[in-house]
């Protein structure tokens, strides 16, 4: 029982504390208020660069998507071709080539 007590002692000096703290500082109390808003600006600033990012690598994934679809297409896919018998086209190589001295 006692011990009960003690408990409910400990809590309501808790909430005693706590309730006061709230009420005592009106100037601390507002600068709580400007970081909340301050942390909900930048929260939404960040909100909005995430929605740009996303919508950034959507159009790049579609851009990606179309130029496999090209390169696999007729006219490039003989490049790719491992079994041809053609010549090897080496696309980061000069066109013309420099002699060596």
């Amino acid at each position: 029982m006692a011990q009960c007590s003690t408990c409910i002692s400990l809590l309501l000096l808790l909430i005693g504390q706590i309730s006061a703290e709230t009420q005592s500082d009106p100037a601390r109390r507002d600068s709580i208020t400007a970081t909340c808003k301050d942390q909900n600006s930048l929260s939404n600033r960040l909100d909005a660069v995430e929605k740009r990012v996303e919508d950034t690598v959507q159009k790049l994934e579609e851009e990606l998507a179309g130029l496999l679809d090209a390169i696999e297409g007729p006219e490039w896919s003989f490049l790719l071709n491992s079994n041809n018998v053609g010549p090897t086209v080496h696309i980061l190589e000069e066109s013309n080539p420099k002699p060596q001295p």
